[in-house]
């Protein structure tokens, strides 16, 4: 959404089509999972009411939303994609089938993950972990809009200082809010390593992916 607040900001679109191109000119099989919170966050609406699985699933639809939109910028810049979905939409995306998955990947198709684990109650970082899993995976690559983690919130605390490299067990006994607990105790218990990292310094994609020290590092 950039920084309008809300919605699909097409610079900003076009800017994450063009990271995701370097890393697939590099050869790297990629697999992406999409959240939907510049539209619609579950978590959020049930905040005020809403009943939590509904909440979810709409949750759900927002992803697909930017799945597809996604997928339009990237066949654009000459990548053959394929949306794949935990909720079955056959007129806009295919089901989730892990075989049917794999062979895209092996084709050099770029896949995207869509509606999370098709599941209320699960966010789309426990999706992202899950499918890593299921394709396995080399390393899951966590886009955010800071350089990395911090051994305190930067904004409340002068002077924290930036953690190059940690351990899930450190992230969960410190709460760091990388991703939530869920997520990381299945990245710890299938030692699937992770980088955090901004996506908004242009070119990280691919140093992460070329073997360059950028964010943090997480691991056993």
């Amino acid at each position: 959404m950039g920084d309008q607040g809300f919605g699909i900001h097409p610079e900003v679109l076009q800017y994450v089509g063009d990271e995701i191109r370097e890393a697939y000119d590099a050869g790297v099989q990629m697999a992406l999972v999409v959240g939907g919170g510049n539209i619609f966050r579950g978590v959020a609406a049930s905040s005020f009411g809403m009943d939590r699985a509904s909440a979810d699933h709409m949750g759900m639809l927002a992803t697909v939303i930017n799945s597809l939109a996604l997928q339009d910028v990237l066949e654009k810049k000459g990548m053959e994609t394929r949306v794949m979905t935990a909720i079955e939409m056959h007129e806009m995306a295919e089901p989730y089938i892990l075989r049917r998955a794999l062979r895209h990947l092996e084709k050099g198709r770029v896949v995207i993950f869509a509606a999370g684990t098709g599941s209320p109650y699960f966010t789309t970082d426990t999706a992202a972990v899950l499918r890593a899993q299921e394709i396995h995976a080399q390393i899951l690559l966590k886009a955010t809009k800071v350089d990395s983690l911090f051994d305190a919130d930067p904004e409340k605390v002068p002077g924290a200082k930036p953690i190059l490299k940690t351990d899930y067990r450190t992230v969960i006994e410190k709460n760091l809010r990388v991703m939530d607990m869920t997520a990381i105790s299945l990245a710890m218990d299938n030692a699937l390593p992770l980088v955090v990292f901004n996506l908004r310094t242009k070119g990280n994609v691919l140093k992460i992916i070329q073997g360059e020290s950028v964010g943090t590092y997480i691991g056993g």
